[in-house]
């Protein structure tokens, strides 16, 4: 396609993915191999077992970490939403230096917000409304951060736990975001460890096609296939990038 004067416009072609599956079964892990420099929002306390370059950033008290070359990741612990909330408002300025950021997990920053509104009271009707208005309208404000008009994103990742519910395995939200937040991203993908007999090795499985009891599909074109092993988000992001680089340099070519 092809803007008024005959050139390709500049397009943002970063994607968006949730990925859910079991405990261990590699989600955190994955966070750890979008594009860096990349920010891990880490609601889990899991980001302290991960390998590699790290910092902490506390997103309610500092700015972001000035890209020195001593880390390639960023860690910022969310115990509250308050702080989730902030993080967002430094992605939303631009002035940042990362490339993805990782919510891990969606699943856990949900609970977050619901001590947010009810404490440890339970929650009324009128305050599951109001869950469903804040944790969608927070989880599309940071996918959109694909389309920054000064800093776009690279990926946005969101991790969920697993659920089985009436037969088929989907993420784990409480209420309504359970139906709505899956149709914010452009794959959604289940992840489990599968042992190879033959070498006695595990790899870790990402189904990102349609399966039958798994809730799981995308919106790239089928360029990722049905299931990636051992996937590396930055290496699937190139995927996608040339997939529409291809059908975008078609386009021009018949306008």
């Amino acid at each position: 396609m092809t803007d008024g004067n005959g050139e390709r416009p500049d397009i943002p072609w970063g994607a968006s993915l949730l990925v859910y599956g079991p405990k261990g079964a590699g989600k955190s892990w994955l966070c750890n191999t979008a594009p860096a420099p990349r920010l891990i929002l880490d609601a889990e306390a899991g980001s302290r077992f991960l390998p590699g370059r790290k910092k902490a950033w506390n997103p309610l008290t500092e700015s972001p970490p000035e890209l020195d070359g001593t880390w390639d990741t960023v860690v910022a612990p969310i115990r509250d939403f308050r702080a989730l909330e902030q993080a967002y408002s430094w992605l939303a300025s631009g002035k940042h230096p990362f490339k993805s950021v990782a919510l891990d997990s969606a699943s856990e920053i949900q609970q977050r917000a619901i001590d947010n509104i009810a404490g440890a009271e339970l929650m009324s009707q009128q305050q599951w409304g109001q869950l469903l208005r804040v944790i969608s309208d927070l989880f599309r404000k940071f996918r959109d951060l694909l389309v920054h008009p000064t800093n776009p994103l690279d990926s946005v990742a969101m991790t969920a736990m697993a659920r089985q519910k009436d037969g088929q395995w989907e993420p784990y939200f409480q209420g309504q975001a359970a139906t709505v937040v899956p149709y914010f991203f452009d794959v959604v993908a289940y992840i489990a460890p599968i042992a190879q007999p033959e070498t006695g090795q595990v790899i870790h499985r990402l189904y990102t096609g349609t399966f039958p009891g798994f809730l799981t599909g995308e919106r790239v074109g089928g360029c990722l296939g049905l299931y990636v092993d051992n996937p590396n988000i930055s290496t699937m992001i190139t995927t996608v990038r040339h997939y529409l680089d291809q059908g975008n340099a078609s386009d021009a070519g018949q306008a």
